[in-house]
């Protein structure tokens, strides 16, 4: 009866007699009818208005921004979201990893870097920008993006996702599968968003402190990932087996998975290390060229005051 009753559950989710996974498939799967995919066109085109906004008005945003914030941001999170990735990610896990990295990581380390809260405060006026600015110094965002909290949800969701039923639920039911999904990204920004500290959010730490917490992480994807290519325990049981895909080994798979997680968190984390470095020396620099041209005024200032010395 089981084995009727799971691959009647894949059908619903429309991943059931799925051919392999090969590179064309990721443009042959396309769904661009999804809840997700209508928020990513909404938030392009709200980011977008604010940049038009800005320049009808003479004022400049950085293009640099912009290119982060649509392709970076969200042009990565579409990419595994809308094309064949989606419709794999319940068939293969290894493709499912894929997704989880890139909407836990790197999709909001773009959005970051696109600073829409910035964007949105220099838009907006009156009780908009009055009422944004109240949530931003709320009690439950500060509690929220309290460093330290962010770390502990950043990195607690995996292990509760893989080494509870909750796994099993998203291979289950499609709404659970899509609320993981912004589950990821909303615990994503709020571990990156202040570390990156482009936007004016509460609780930002300094430089050091900053790369300290993106160090620490590294060790918990190696341990996940790790733990995930040895267990001789299928995640998600019997539902990987029971689709009866005569490509599919699902261990196999599973390992892949495993090291997809492993190598990948270990990639980001020095890239967002590497990024943090290159703001601390600007910062640095810009502190630098403060101090000077602070000198220079008081040097000026003193001389100004100072009785010229008698001719004769």
């Amino acid at each position: 009866m089981e084995l009727h009753v799971l691959p009647s559950l894949a059908a619903d989710a429309g991943d059931t007699g799925l051919p392999p996974f090969t590179p064309a498939a990721f443009f042959t799967e396309v769904n661009l009818i999804s809840p997700i995919a209508v928020g990513l066109l909404a938030s392009a085109a709200l980011y977008l208005y604010g940049v038009w906004r800005l320049r009808q008005r003479g004022d400049a945003w950085p293009a640099g921004r912009t290119v982060a914030f649509i392709a970076g941001g969200l042009g990565s999170i579409a990419l595994v979201t809308v094309t064949g990735i989606e419709a794999y990610d319940t068939t293969l896990i290894s493709v499912h990893m894929v997704q989880h990295m890139v909407l836990s990581m790197v999709g909001p380390i773009f959005l970051a870097l696109g600073a829409p809260t910035t964007l949105a405060l220099r838009v907006l006026h009156g009780p908009p920008r009055k009422t944004l600015l109240a949530v931003l110094h709320s009690r439950y965002v500060r509690v929220l993006t309290f460093p330290l909290v962010a770390f502990g949800l950043f990195i607690a969701n995996p292990f509760v996702l893989y080494f509870t039923g909750a796994y099993r639920q998203t291979l289950e039911h499609a709404w659970v599968h899509e609320f993981v999904h912004l589950h990821f990204i909303v615990t994503g920004c709020l571990f990156f968003w202040p570390l990156l500290g482009l936007d004016p959010l509460p609780n930002r730490w300094p430089y050091p402190g900053r790369a300290l917490l993106m160090v620490l992480s590294v060790p918990f994807h190696t341990v996940l990932g790790l733990t995930i290519m040895q267990s001789n325990e299928l995640l998600g049981g019997d539902w990987y087996p029971n689709l009866g895909l005569s490509w599919l080994d699902p261990k196999a798979d599973q390992v892949t998975a495993g090291g997809v997680l492993w190598a990948g968190g270990e990639i980001v984390s020095v890239t967002m290390l590497g990024i943090l470095v290159v703001q601390w020396v600007r910062q640095s620099e810009r502190e630098a060229r403060r101090i000077d041209r602070a000198l220079d005024r008081a040097e000026a200032a003193d001389n100004a005051v100072r009785p010229a010395p008698d001719a004769g």
